[in-house]
């Protein structure tokens, strides 16, 4: 089986999310990998401003403050979707349930003989995307829905956006792995 990033890649590229995959994030209590956009006016303008991103938990804490929300950075990434790994699709749903409050959630399965639409069925309904990958490419299942909008942002889901920014610049800093 191919590394896990490149695999992470074509189902990004077959739900046609267009950014960064950002992988092995921790989010309520689950790894999964986002896939990100930099809006660069933003980048340039926080950088120039001396905003970097303020992922700390403190820092989070304090957003609840009414005082603080004067002084809340501008989002400099855009949450494009979630990727949810699993080995099958019984665990999909779980998985899924929470993060689709944030953005598009697809789970990404693993290609097998038995990979037909039935079992996909409640996810559809749910509007979570099954996207099934192997070393020879991706196919999209269902298509994810973004139901973002019927939950409203969340200053957990403003904070993560933070989490997601330091992870995108310390990865476009990182030494180049030979």
């Amino acid at each position: 089986m191919l590394p896990v990033q490149p695999l992470l890649q074509r189902a990004a590229a077959a739900l046609d999310w267009h950014g960064i995959v950002v992988p092995d994030v921790a989010v309520l209590g689950q790894q999964v990998s986002a896939v990100v956009r930099v809006q660069s006016d933003v980048h340039e303008w926080r950088t120039a401003n001396g905003w970097p991103p303020r992922a700390d938990p403190s820092w989070f804490r304090s957003w609840f403050e009414p005082s603080a929300h004067d002084r809340l950075p501008v989002a400099a990434v855009e949450l494009v979707g979630v990727l949810v790994g699993e080995s099958t699709v019984d665990r999909a749903l779980q998985s899924c349930g929470t993060l689709m409050t944030l953005a598009p959630c697809a789970v990404v399965l693993p290609r097998t003989e038995e990979s037909q639409a039935w079992p996909f069925i409640e996810l559809d309904y749910y509007g979570i995307g099954v996207v099934t990958v192997d070393e020879a490419g991706a196919d999209l299942m269902v298509p994810p829905e973004d139901r973002s909008s019927e939950f409203g942002p969340s200053l957990f889901g403003r904070w993560l956006l933070e989490v997601l920014y330091e992870r995108v610049l310390k990865e476009a800093h990182a030494p180049v792995k030979s």
